[in-house]
């Protein structure tokens, strides 16, 4: 943009204007910034949340498995008798 033929004043208040719009430009994208860390932090903290909570499970299924597994009743094996 030519400042020729303004004013001092006049290219003073553009220049001011640009910088204010490059300003509001900087604040937006870092919110844009801000919001995605903060989107990126949240979907961290509930993956090792459902991790957590899955690997609970898996021990919980697991000791109930040995449980049932020794409570229930051993057979003994019968022997065949072979057919001629």
């Amino acid at each position: 943009m030519s400042t020729k033929g303004l004013s001092a004043d006049e290219a003073k208040r553009r220049a001011q204007a640009n910088l204010e719009k490059a300003e509001q430009k900087r604040q937006e994208a870092q919110r844009g910034l801000d919001a995605q860390r903060a989107a990126q932090v949240a979907v961290t903290e509930k993956t090792a949340r459902l991790r957590a909570l899955r690997l609970a499970k898996e021990a919980a299924d697991a000791e109930a498995a040995a449980i049932a597994e020794a409570a229930r009743p051993k057979t003994v094996a019968s022997k065949r008798t072979k057919r001629a």
